[in-house]
């Protein structure tokens, strides 16, 4: 329970989440990531290492440049601790379709 907590407060700063979105995409470099999210390449490092200390974000030398990419299998762990704990019956962002047709039969 206490690694979870730990997760969600170091996913509760914006430009980590922004980090996570533009790495689902691809593996980017520190530059990259910089120039995408308007930021220094210092804070992007920053930012880099927490996630990566966390075990969400792994990096992998590419000749002059060290590229980072996400864990996967982290980051699926965090989804499903988060449906765990979700009440709205959301099922993490898919809707049900029976919960959709339910509402749709009470309007008629």
């Amino acid at each position: 329970m206490k690694e979870s907590a730990e997760l969600f407060k170091l996913l509760s700063v914006d430009k980590r989440i922004e980090i996570v979105e533009l790495l689902k995409k691809k593996p980017m470099s520190v530059n990259a990531l910089a120039g995408a999210l308007g930021i220094t390449q210092s804070a992007v490092s920053q930012h880099l290492r927490v996630l990566k200390s966390a075990g969400l974000v792994k990096d992998e030398r590419q000749g002059y440049w060290i590229y980072y990419s996400l864990m996967r299998d982290a980051l699926e762990k965090c989804r499903q601790r988060l449906n765990r704990i979700c009440t709205c019956s959301c099922l993490g962002g898919q809707v049900s379709m029976e919960r959709i047709n339910k509402k749709i039969s009470k309007t008629k």
